[in-house]
């Protein structure tokens, strides 16, 4: 996946990185790839697989995830008013950080949320993003949240 990847959860600072990646794929007319990544399984406590929280019961469908993704970045294009020529959305099941690293092999350039939708408020960086800049094979851009 040559060009720029950007991992969502559907969280507000996905939705920051997402806002950034699209406005530089644009800049320098590069393709586009959003990923996100379901967990294989659904958290016991809350019955949630993972960020854009609209339709938990249906999160292990891929063409819903999909079609949800899709939407997600059409809101992100219309608020900022640009439109990315060249967008593919990839929805994969495992470790977010892992699955992200490996979409690292092929790309210019990894960009992330500095937190996503878990951990604790205070941190400055979640795990995700932690692990993404350690071990990404690309350059990796970090945005951070809005304070």
């Amino acid at each position: 996946m040559p060009g720029i990847i950007v991992g969502i959860d559907g969280s507000d600072h996905s939705r920051l990185a997402l806002t950034w990646a699209m406005r530089e794929a644009v800049s320098h007319r590069v393709p586009l790839t959003i990923v996100t990544v379901r967990p294989a399984q659904v958290r016991p406590a809350t019955g949630i697989f993972w960020g854009i929280h609209d339709y938990a019961e249906n999160g292990q469908d891929l063409e819903h995830t999909q079609r949800a993704v899709r939407e997600f970045a059409d809101r992100v294009a219309n608020d900022i008013g640009q439109t990315v020529p060249d967008i593919t959305v990839s929805v994969e099941t495992g470790d977010a950080a892992e699955e992200l690293v490996r979409a690292s092999q092929d790309a210019d350039m990894l960009v992330v949320g500095s937190r996503g939708g878990g951990g604790f408020a205070k941190l400055l960086m979640g795990s995700v993003s932690s692990q993404v800049t350690h071990h990404a094979a690309c350059p990796v851009v970090v945005v951070p949240g809005s304070r």
